[in-house]
């Protein structure tokens, strides 16, 4: 489902050339990120009556393609726009703040008054923010074990 969603992406011009990360990393970020909208938008999450993972599993196939598709076209582009780092075994790529604010912005664009264009940047950098939490930690490649029946 991820796959369908970052290659309607890249169909609508969104371009991948300088990938700093894995598939399995990008649906991890997204899904972190799609389950936050989700908890604050889901009553009963929010009472805490269910947990965010049970009732993400409750929602249907299509319910989910229709979040992350949503979510996609606003969290992909600044994800593939940060700034390379480098990354130890066992840790997150981290970047500051400021720096995921200033990608936000160059890729929003012009449209909208200040006020409306402000809030759209605190709510997307939110966004980024929390997919970049889901991030799995790295794993180190020299130190991956493959088994002997593969």
């Amino acid at each position: 489902m991820i796959v369908v969603v970052i290659a309607r992406w890249c169909q609508a011009g969104g371009r991948l050339d300088s990938v700093r990360f894995t598939e399995h990393e990008l649906t991890a970020a997204l899904t972190g990120a799609a389950k936050t909208v989700f908890a604050a938008q889901d009553r009963d999450v929010r009472r805490g009556r269910r947990d965010v993972d049970e009732a993400w599993q409750a929602l249907t196939t299509v319910q989910r393609f229709q979040l992350l598709d949503a979510l996609g076209d606003q969290v992909l582009p600044v994800l593939v726009g940060l700034p390379d780092v480098e990354v130890e075994p066992g840790t997150r790529p981290t970047w500051p703040e400021e720096e995921i604010t200033r990608v936000v912005e160059d890729k929003l664009g012009p449209d909208g008054g200040r006020l409306r264009r402000a809030l759209v940047v605190r709510g997307r950098v939110a966004l980024v923010q929390a997919a970049l939490a889901a991030l799995p930690p790295r794993q180190d490649p020299d130190a991956l074990i493959v088994p002997d029946h593969l």
